[in-house]
């Protein structure tokens, strides 16, 4: 959902990454700014320089207006998702996460180092109460060995979550919007000029429905990545119309004779994550290309979403605004579709 203006080359510890520019017309709701920690984004040698830093910043969980649950960098602009967080093998993240809400919370990562205190869990006693404030410090590392055996590194695609709100794993914080995509990069690898968080949780699409599902928004050319979650109770596959990747750690391939799954689409279940990086409309164009769960009763009930690919210029490419404006007239109603094809 996050949408990265950050030239290459610099290292800011934290700037503000507005998703997408609005729709001529208004056809299609679009995904409102977002503000995301991005630490030590830049090109590789600045990874270097960056890596093994340990970084501390402050977030607040508080409710929103709608009565739903989001983290923010900002007191009082909470998203959902919220911020996407970037690290480097080898940092260290101190988050001082601010409870602004009447219920207890936490955060709780996937796919980092941390001790019993920086759980996120009642289990280990790990959470804010109602009002309070608390640090929780999540580490990472690069591959290593170990008694001979070569050892996981932390790099990837992964998320957190709240695990205390209204119970004790996380269920109504979940529903309610407490989570975030969490990217782990290693040295050497491309650094993308946009992100995209997208969460695909019971049937929604980061806690909505089309036509109000987020829009992501490239130029021709553009170097986006996608980051995909899945939470909830429910099966999905994510698929993306026009643009493929390969089914490894980057979602790229390292030469012609690579001899890895490439895919376009791929089981997106709870607890699940994965990301890719493509070349926005390579070898296909600009257009408004969908993005949507492939199990078909999900997409027919409003999982789904738009990919627009302007032109290189920013300009709007020929009908696109005719798909935007088709796509949010067919899926009126989704969510109640869904909901009677459920019922039957």
């Amino acid at each position: 959902m996050n949408d990265s203006t950050t030239p290459r080359g610099t290292r800011p510890a934290l700037s503000r990454r507005a998703v997408v520019a609005g729709v001529a017309g208004g056809a299609v709701a679009v995904a409102s700014p977002v503000t995301a920690a991005v630490l030590g984004r830049g090109t590789a040698t600045s990874a270097r320089a960056a890596a093994g830093s340990t970084r501390r910043i402050r977030m607040f969980a508080e409710r929103m207006a709608d009565g739903q649950v989001g983290y923010g960098l900002v007191q009082g602009q909470p998203t959902i998702p919220g911020p996407l967080l970037e690290m480097w093998e080898g940092d260290t993240l101190e988050i001082e996460l601010v409870n602004t809400t009447d219920e207890r919370l936490s955060i709780h990562p996937h796919g980092v180092n941390y001790d019993v205190d920086s759980d996120g869990s009642p289990f280990n006693d790990s959470f804010n109460e109602p009002g309070e404030t608390r640090t929780y410090v999540w580490k990472t590392q690069a591959p290593y060995r170990d008694r001979g055996i070569w050892m996981p590194g932390s790099a990837g695609y992964w998320h957190y979550h709240d695990h205390a709100y209204q119970g004790d794993h996380g269920t109504a914080g979940v529903r309610a919007g407490l989570y975030g995509a969490l990217v782990v990069r290693r040295v050497g690898d491309v650094v993308p000029d946009k992100t995209f968080t997208v969460f695909f949780t019971d049937v929604s699409i980061n806690n909505k429905f089309a036509p109000d599902t987020p829009m992501f928004e490239a130029r021709l050319g553009e170097r986006v990545e996608f980051v995909c979650v899945g939470h909830g109770d429910s099966f999905h596959t994510f698929h993306l119309h026009a643009h493929r990747w390969a089914l490894n750690r980057t979602g790229l391939i390292t030469g012609r004779d690579d001899a890895t799954q490439v895919v376009d689409n791929r089981d997106l279940n709870p607890g699940d994550s994965f990301g890719f990086q493509v070349v926005a409309g390579a070898g296909v164009g600009p257009g408004a290309w969908m993005y949507h769960c492939h199990v078909q009763f999900h997409s027919d009930g409003g999982m789904s979403g738009v990919f627009l690919v302007r032109n290189a210029d920013g300009s709007m490419p020929p009908g696109a605004q005719a798909s935007l404006d088709r796509f949010a007239e067919h899926h009126a109603g989704g969510h109640a579709g869904h909901a009677a094809h459920a019922a039957g």
